[in-house]
């Protein structure tokens, strides 16, 4: 019996050999292998070393290196490149016409860790290379990992200067960003500073088109911490095969770096090396928090202060069942009627808001909480925080820009005087949603949806049920929900709940039933299996794993 073969995303590592195994190509070969991506080593330099000390570094021939990268083109062209210790600067320059030769045939990433010290305080990279990184690779990086020493050599920061703070880093990161790079990640794991605070927590600042924030994990307290940036760097490149964007790629590669820190090995009488390892995808424990400021890194979880009016309609105690969402107190009304213990009420204002349409807006709010609470049923406001709270509502739906838009301590206010449902579509909104400890987090758009326009793709019940098992709080399904069969689907996938907007029709008695009885059907299904997670924003390079192969020259 035959078995059909999947093709891995390729990614080519440009870096240097370590004797002892513990970092460079050896380590980007375990993340590659847990991150299900298949890795060509590509060999830079040779160093001598063990765990305890480099005694020798010989860089290889930049023609040598040019055949290497040669060859692998007319075979296997990578979807992403990343790269280590580069010996020199005619290495740089090598590497910088191989990435413009490879996109002119199709999408690349190339991500840029820039060993310029090892761990063990061999220096590898001399002023003429350091000027390479910055004039030949950083402009065409999609995504550099530097750690905050490294940042500050790249950006010719003297030690003990303004740059150095770690409130400095963000704008480091913004410095190294008008150096051309479409992202900037500076990793903080070695850093001292957070080491000492309690709880003590590894925090990465990241810069990317997407989002910007202090990426955030319980630091893991171990001396065997060999590879752990080049088990970050190539995590991160196999993410961008993988077809993610540069955010999503790194709450990955935060994911894969404290789980191979956590299966450490220990060789030899010096540091151990890090082990990630495939079914690291699946542990929720190292879901990351992103903060929603550069001013408040760390993580808050601060347990609301209003209990939920309505018990939860069946075990578990977090499940929410039914959510209909409806646009006026006369579809409240009829739901609640119907049997439906949680609704959204979502008014969206006009582009021209009027004082009549807001005079309306605010009594309309204050009728379906007091509507709600002689049910009595769970109601969310959609939206309108402040007028929400005004009326004595307890809970409120927001989306992440409306998030955003406060200040921490307005947020911080939020989170301890209501109950707060938060949107989230993505790997890195789904992290930045659970640093607020909310009600729950809406996973969408399930499938497509025309309620409204957004660049989101479908998550699909596979997304949905890898939401459920990694969310640290109750997760709810919205977007393209029709008819009970989505409903039944959903549930199955495990959603605490399942939000209805047009499947609730304009009669809530005959509907209501019927939704009910799926997801009771749906929860008593196998559950779905879980996956990796796909990507569901940008230019998704798995749509065409293979580039075009580079003909010999």
């Amino acid at each position: 019996m035959t078995h059909a073969m999947t093709q891995r995303p390729i990614v080519w590592s440009i870096s240097g050999t370590d004797s002892g195994g513990g970092a460079g190509l050896s380590a980007d070969q375990r993340a590659a292998d847990a991150m299900q991506v298949h890795l060509c080593p590509v060999v830079a330099a040779v160093t001598a070393q063990n765990s305890q000390a480099v005694t020798h570094i010989q860089p290889v021939g930049a023609a040598h290196l040019s055949q290497q990268l040669q060859t692998l083109a007319q075979d296997m062209p990578p979807l992403a490149i990343k790269t280590g210790l580069l010996g020199n600067a005619e290495q740089i320059a090598c590497v910088a016409h191989w990435v413009d030769r490879l996109r002119a045939l199709g999408p690349l990433s190339l991500v840029v860790d820039p060993v310029l010290r090892s761990s063990t305080g061999a220096a590898f990279a001399d002023d003429e290379t350091l000027q390479a990184y910055r004039d030949l690779l950083i402009p065409r990086a999609t995504l550099i990992t530097p750690n905050r020493q490294e940042a500050g050599h790249l950006l010719g920061d003297l030690p003990g200067s303004d740059h150095d703070p770690q409130h400095g880093i963000p704008e480091q990161a913004q410095r190294l960003a008008c150096l051309g790079s479409q992202a900037v990640c500076i990793t903080g794991g070695d850093s001292q500073e957070s080491a000492t605070q309690e709880p003590a927590w590894a925090l990465d600042w990241m810069h990317t088109p997407q989002a910007q924030g202090w990426l955030a994990l319980p630091r893991q307290h171990t001396p065997h911490t060999h590879g752990t940036g080049c088990t970050f760097a190539t995590a991160a490149a196999a993410a961008l095969a993988r077809g993610f964007v540069s955010a999503d790629a790194l709450v990955l590669a935060k994911m894969a770096t404290l789980h191979a820190l956590r299966n450490a090995q220990w060789a030899g009488h010096g540091a151990g090396y890090v082990h990630a390892q495939a079914d690291f995808i699946f542990d929720r424990s190292l879901l990351p928090r992103l903060s929603w400021s550069p001013t408040c890194p760390i993580p808050f979880a601060p347990a609301p202060t209003r209990p939920l009016v309505h018990p939860p309609i069946t075990p578990p105690s977090d499940d929410i069942g039914l959510y209909a969402v409806v646009e006026t107190v006369q579809q409240l009304q009829a739901v609640i009627d119907a049997g439906v213990c949680t609704v959204q009420l979502r008014i969206k204002a006009p582009a021209l808001a009027c004082e009549a349409w807001v005079a309306k807006l605010q009594q309309d709010i204050k009728r379906s909480v007091q509507v709600a609470h002689d049910a009595p049923v769970d109601l969310y406001i959609n939206d309108h925080a402040q007028w929400a709270l005004q009326a004595g509502a307890q809970g409120v739906h927001l989306g992440q820009e409306d998030l955003l838009a406060l200040t921490d301590s307005q947020r911080l206010q939020l989170a301890r005087t209501a109950n707060v449902g938060i949107s989230s579509h993505s790997l890195w909104e789904l992290c930045r949603a659970a640093s607020f400890n909310p009600r729950y987090i809406a996973c969408g758009p399930v499938w497509p949806t025309s309620t409204k326009a957004m660049p989101w793709r479908a998550q699909g019940v596979d997304n949905l049920a890898w939401w459920c098992a990694m969310a640290p709080c109750p997760v709810v399904a919205i977007g393209g929900i029709l008819s009970a069969t989505e409903v039944q689907q959903a549930a199955q996938a495990g959603a605490h709940g399942i939000a209805v907007v047009r499947g609730i029709g304009p009669q809530p008695s005959q509907t209501v039933p019927l939704l009910l009885q799926a997801i009771h059907t749906g929860r008593n299904l196998p559950a779905v299996p879980l996956a990796w997670p796909h990507p569901s924003l940008g230019a998704n390079l798995s749509e065409n794993p293979v580039n075009t192969p580079l003909e010999s020259s």
